[in-house]
């Protein structure tokens, strides 16, 4: 079986609590050792996404997102894996997936 690539896209309003120092310091530990446990299968990081945007349409251009703040892509980033279990298994891990109200959404990727 070959490796595919996944679309992560984490959904969501961001959050309004701001974490002390100590916490943050013990979420960058969580994360960065998250990261180098499955570096083979992070091929792009991405980023965060700023609250607005754009939304183009046939009929032009106007001011977005217009989803519900739960439904709205905060982030993004891609991953491989041998299917979507292993897929999951990564987000899973992820240090931010036991955050109350974590949404990631994960998709294949068409291959060209």
């Amino acid at each position: 079986m070959s490796t595919q690539k996944y679309l992560c896209m984490y959904r969501g309003a961001p959050s309004q609590n701001k974490p002390s120092p100590a916490q943050m310091q013990e979420m960058y530990a969580a994360f960065n050792g998250w990261k180098e446990k499955f570096k083979a299968n992070i091929l792009d990081m991405g980023s965060k996404l700023k609250p607005s945007g754009k939304v183009l349409t046939a009929s032009g251009v106007t001011d977005g997102p217009y989803a519900e703040a739960k439904e709205i892509v905060a982030g993004f980033m891609i991953i491989a894996a041998d299917d979507y279990e292993g897929a999951v298994a990564v987000v899973k891990a992820m240090p931010g997936m036991q955050m109350p109200g974590a949404c990631v959404e994960i998709r294949e990727m068409a291959s060209s």
